[in-house]
C-alpha cells in the first residue's frame, strides 16, 4: 500500500485492510444492505449514484477491497486508503485536501444493520465513493477540505471527539458489557453538556453533516439523496424523504443547526445543485479566522484553548496556544502572547532554531507600527532605516511602537525572508507596556516577530510535521473483536450458505445442503433472521417447490413479530428475494 506521498504525520492513520478479518456474517450484512440500497436509491438518489457504484468498483455481493476502489477513483482525481474507525477531524480533512478518501475498513454488526454511529466500510465506500464521480461535487469536497483544515478546533471539540469515538468503539465491539456502554454514554452526555461555545471546527462539521453526510439535492418538494450518511443507511434513506422530515433550502445558516449522531435527523437541507454547495461554503469561509485575521481571529483562537497559528503581514507565522491579545488605547493589537510550546515559521516551514523546544515556555511579541515610521510596516524597512534605529549586531536599540510598547536591548541578529524583515533577536532585552513588564532581561533572548497586523489566524501549527504530535492528531485503533465458540459456529453457518449460493448448487443437492445448515442454525440461533432470509432467497430462485421454502417462510413470519425494526428488515428482504 503506497503511503509515501503522505506527510509523515498522516501515515500513522493508514492501516491494512486485512480482508480476511471479515466474517461470513459481515459479508451477509454487506450484501443485504447493498441490495436494499441499490434497489431504493436507483430511484431516489442523485442520478450519478448507481453509475458511481459501478465506476468505483463497489460490488453488491461482497465487501470491496479498498485498494481496488482506490485504483478506480484515480480516474476521478482521488484515491482511497483504509483507516480504523474514527480518525481526528483535522486529519480527515487534511487527507481529503490531498485527494484521499479515508475509508474506515471496519464493518458494522448485524445489530446495527440499519445505522451505525461509527464510520464503517458501508458508509465510506458505498456512501462517499460513488458521488465522487460527479466533478462538481468532487470539487466541492476538495474545497471544503482545504477550508476545513484551516478551521480552529477547540479543546472542547477534542474532548467531544474522544467521547464519541470511545462510545462508538464500545458499541461496535461484541464483547462490550452493558455497563461499559452505559458509562461511555454518560461520559458523552457530560462532555456534550460542558460545551461552552461553537468553534469553527464545529461549524464546519455541521456544514459537512448537512451536505456531504446528510445532504439532499434538487427540488424542495421532491429532492434526491446525495449525502453519504443517507446513502449508506437503509432506514434513514427511506425515512428522510417522508413528510416527517422537514426540508429546508440550504444556506450558510445550516451551521446554526446542531445534530445528534445517535438519532434520525428531524430536518434536512436541500441544495439546489452541487454548485450551491460551493457558494454556501465560500460564504462560510468569509466568516472564518483564517480570512478575517485581526482581533476577531485572535479571539477565536484564545477561546479555543488549543494550538493555533497567527500569521503577520510580513509572512512570519507564530504557532502555539494563543492566550492574550493586548490592545492599545485605540483598540488595536499591541502585543501577542502565547503559552506553552511555540513555533516560528515562514511559508509553513519552521524557522531553524525556533522550534517548540526552544520556545518551550511560550512566545510573546509586539505587533504594530514604530513611531519613527507610523504608517510603514517595519518588515519593509530598508537597511538604512534599520541602521538609523541601531538595529545592527552588537548595537543597543530602543524600539518605540505607536501602541506604547517600548523594547530595549542589544541586537544579536535580524532575519529577512523574501526581502522583508521577519524578526529581530535581542539580548539583555526588556519590553514594557503601560508599566507592565512583558519581557525581562533574565528571561533570556527576546525574539521580536516583525509585522504591523495579523492577517490570518488558523487551526493547528504552521509546520505540523516539524511541530510534532498535538492532541488533535492522536492515532488509535478500533479493538479487534474476540469471538466465542458459538459465534464462530454462527460464522460457519453463514459461510456454508454463501458457498451454496456462489457454487450455484441446485436441485435435490441444494435442498439437502440447506436443510442441514438451516436446521443447525435454527437450533443454536433461532432469532437470527438474516441466514433464514439468505436461504429463502436461494430456494426461491432455484428450488421454489422445495418444502424447505414453506418452513423458512414460517421462521421469518415468526421472527417478524419480534419488533417493528425486525419486521421491516424482514419485509424488505422478502421483497427483494421475490417472496412477496
Amino acid at each position: 500500500m503506497e503511503t509515501d506521498f503522505l506527510p509523515p504525520h498522516l501515515r500513522k492513520y493508514v492501516v491494512e485492510q486485512h480482508y480476511e478479518k471479515y466474517t461470513p456474517v459481515d459479508q451477509a450484512v454487506w450484501r443485504y444492505i447493498l441490495r436494499q440500497l441499490k434497489a431504493f436509491l436507483s430511484k431516489h438518489a442523485h442520478e450519478c449514484y448507481v453509475e458511481g457504484l459501478q465506476k468505483t468498483g463497489i460490488d453488491i455481493e461482497r465487501i470491496p477491497r479498498i485498494d481496488d476502489i482506490s485504483k478506480k477513483l484515480q480516474a476521478f482525481g482521488w484515491r482511497a486508503l483504509p483507516v480504523s474507525g474514527f480518525i481526528p477531524p483535522a486529519a480527515f480533512m487534511e487527507l481529503q485536501s490531498l485527494g484521499v478518501l479515508p475509508i474506515a475498513s471496519d464493518m458494522r454488526s448485524l445489530d446495527h444493520l440499519l445505522y451505525t454511529p461509527a464510520p464503517d466500510i458501508v458508509h465510506e465506500a458505498a456512501g462517499h465513493a460513488p458521488i465522487l464521480i460527479h466533478p462538481e461535487f468532487s470539487e466541492y469536497l476538495r474545497q471544503y477540505a482545504q477550508i476545513a483544515k484551516k478551521a480552529i478546533i477547540s479543546k472542547e471539540d477534542l474532548d467531544l471527539y474522544e467521547a464519541i469515538r470511545e462510545l462508538s468503539d464500545i458499541k461496535e465491539n461484541p464483547s462490550s458489557t452493558p455497563e461499559q456502554i452505559k458509562n461511555a454514554e454518560e461520559t458523552l452526555e457530560k462532555v456534550g453538556k460542558s460545551i461552552s461555545h461553537i468553534s469553527e471546527a464545529s461549524e464546519l462539521s455541521r456544514m459537512n453533516w448537512w451536505t456531504a453526510e446528510y445532504g439532499l439535492i434538487g427540488k424542495l418538494d421532491n429532492p434526491k439523496i446525495f449525502g453519504a450518511g443517507l446513502l449508506s443507511s437503509v432506514g434513514e434513506s427511506k425515512w428522510c424523504l417522508s413528510d416527517k422530515v422537514k426540508k429546508i433550502p440550504l444556506t450558510v445558516d445550516c451551521i446554526k443547526t446542531g445534530y445528534d449522531i445517535t438519532e434520525p435527523q428531524p430536518q434536512l437541507f436541500v441544495a439546489s445543485d452541487f454548485k450551491n454547495l460551493s457558494q454556501v461554503l465560500e460564504e462560510m469561509a468569509s466568516q472564518m479566522a483564517f480570512r478575517l485575521g485581526g482581533l476577531k481571529g485572535l479571539e477565536k483562537a484564545i477561546q479555543a484553548q488549543s494550538v493555533n497559528t497567527a500569521e503577520l503581514n510580513s509572512g512570519i507565522q507564530i504557532s502555539g496556544q494563543i492566550v492574550e491579545a493586548i490592545t492599545d488605547d485605540g483598540g488595536k493589537l499591541a502585543y501577542l502572547r502565547l503559552q506553552g510550546p511555540s513555533q516560528l515559521a515562514y511559508a509553513d516551514h519552521e524557522l531553524s532554531g525556533h522550534d517548540k523546544k526552544y520556545h518551550s515556555h511560550g512566545f510573546g511579541t509586539p505587533v504594530g507600527y514604530l513611531k519613527v515610521h507610523p504608517e510603514k510596516c517595519p518588515s519593509t524597512f530598508t537597511e538604512n532605516e534599520w541602521a538609523a534605529l541601531h538595529v545592527e549586531p552588537g548595537k543597543n536599540t530602543r524600539l518605540e511602537y505607536t501602541s506604547g510598547v517600548v523594547v530595549t536591548g542589544t541586537v544579536q541578529s535580524r532575519l529577512t525572508k523574501d526581502g522583508k524583515t521577519v524578526f529581530i533577536t535581542l539580548s539583555d532585552a526588556k519590553a514594557e507596556f503601560k508599566g507592565r513588564v512583558l519581557f525581562a532581561p533574565e528571561w533570556g533572548t527576546f525574539d521580536i516577530a516583525i509585522g504591523s497586523s495579523v492577517t490570518s489566524v488558523f487551526g493547528g501549527p504552521a509546520d505540523r510535521e516539524a511541530y510534532g504530535e498535538t492532541s488533535d492528531f492522536v492515532a488509535k485503533r478500533v479493538p479487534i473483536p474476540k469471538y466465542s465458540g458459538a459465534e464462530l459456529t454462527r460464522h460457519d453457518h453463514y459461510g456454508t450458505v454463501r458457498k451454496i449460493r456462489e457454487n450455484k448448487i441446485a436441485g435435490k443437492e441444494l435442498t439437502t445442503a440447506l436443510e442441514k445448515v438451516v436446521s443447525a442454525h435454527r437450533m443454536h440461533f433461532p432469532n437470527d433472521w438474516l441466514l433464514f432470509m439468505e436461504a429463502l432467497e436461494i430456494v426461491n430462485a432455484r428450488a421454489p417447490q422445495s418444502p424447505l421454502k414453506k418452513q423458512l417462510e414460517l421462521d421469518l413470519a415468526s421472527l417478524s413479530g419480534k419488533d417493528e425494526k425486525t419486521k421491516g428488515l424482514i419485509h424488505d428482504g422478502l421483497t427483494l428475494a421475490g417472496a412477496l
